[in-house]
C-alpha cells in the first residue's frame, strides 16, 4: 500500500508539472514497483485512479472558465462508446501481448511530448452541426485507443479537440479532462465487472496522487523558467520506460 501511495504521488506530481502524459506511468509502476502481477488488474486499477484525478483537475479548470462544455461533452460521449469497446477487446488479449502494445502507446505519448506546442486557436469557438460531425468520429477513435491501452488518452484528446474545433491549447487541455474522466471511468467499470480492479491499491493511488499534486504546484512554478527542457527530459523518461516495458513483455 505504501508503494502504491508512492506511485500515486509520482504520477500526481508529474501530471501537475507536465500535464498530459503523466498518467501513462501508472501501469508500469503498479506492475514493476508495487508488484501487481496481472497486467489487466494494473490497467483496470490505474484507469480508475486516472478518472478520479481527472475529475479533480476538471473541477479546477471549470472554476477558471476554461472548459468548452458543449464540445467536450460531444467528444466525450462519442468516445465513451469507443472506450468500452477498447476495454472489452483488451481483456481478450493475454497479458504479455497487452503490455507490448501498451509499451507502443507509451512511446507514442513520449514522442508527442517532444513535438512543439502551438498555442494559437479560436478562444470563442462554438458548437455547431459541422463541428459535431468532426468531433464525434475523432472522439470515437480516441476513446477506442484509451480503452484498449487503459490510459487517460489526454495526449490524443488535446490535439483531437484542437484539430476538430480550432480551439486554443489552453481550452483543449481543460476540455480534455471531461473525456479523460469518462474514458477512465468506462474502462475501469469494464475491468471491475470482470473483477480486474484492486480497490485498496486504487485508494492508495488516489490518496498519493492528491499529495503529489499538492507538491507539484510549487515545483511547477520553480520549473517555469526551464519548462520546455524539463518536459523534454520527462518525455525521454517515458520513452525509456516504454522500451523497458517492451523488453520485459517480449522477454516473458
Amino acid at each position: 500500500m505504501l508503494l502504491a501511495g508512492l506511485s500515486g504521488a509520482v504520477v500526481g506530481l508529474l501530471l501537475t508539472m507536465f500535464g498530459g502524459g503523466g498518467s501513462v506511468l501508472a501501469t508500469p509502476l503498479l506492475i514493476y514497483l508495487v508488484g501487481v502481477r496481472d497486467p489487466h488488474v494494473a490497467i483496470g486499477t490505474s484507469a480508475a485512479a486516472v478518472s478520479v484525478n481527472a475529475l479533480m483537475g476538471l473541477s479546477a479548470q471549470a472554476r477558471a472558465g476554461r472548459v468548452k462544455w458543449p464540445c467536450a461533452i460531444v467528444f466525450g460521449i462519442a468516445g465513451l462508446v469507443g472506450s468500452l469497446s477498447g476495454a472489452h477487446l483488451a481483456k481478450q488479449v493475454d497479458g504479455a501481448t497487452l503490455l507490448a502494445w501498451f509499451a507502443l502507446a507509451m512511446a507514442l505519448v513520449g514522442g508527442s511530448m517532444l513535438l512543439p506546442r502551438r498555442g494559437e486557436g479560436d478562444p470563442s469557438v462554438r458548437l455547431n452541426p459541422g463541428l459535431v460531425a468532426r468531433l464525434a468520429p475523432v472522439g470515437l477513435l480516441t476513446g477506442l485507443a484509451a480503452g484498449f491501452f487503459g490510459i487517460g488518452g489526454g495526449f490524443l484528446i488535446v490535439p483531437g479537440l484542437m484539430a476538430a474545433t480550432g480551439m486554443t491549447l489552453a481550452h483543449a487541455a481543460a476540455s480534455s479532462l471531461v473525456s479523460v474522466a469518462l474514458f477512465g471511468a468506462a474502462t475501469s467499470a469494464s475491468y471491475a465487472a470482470s473483477g480486474l480492479v484492486d480497490w485498496p491499491v486504487f485508494a492508495a493511488l488516489v490518496a498519493g496522487g492528491a499529495a503529489g499534486a499538492l507538491i507539484g504546484v510549487p515545483a511547477a512554478r520553480r520549473l517555469a523558467a526551464h519548462a520546455e527542457a524539463a518536459r523534454r527530459l520527462f518525455a525521454l523518461m517515458v520513452i525509456a520506460t516504454a522500451a523497458y516495458v517492451a523488453w520485459r513483455a517480449l522477454a516473458g
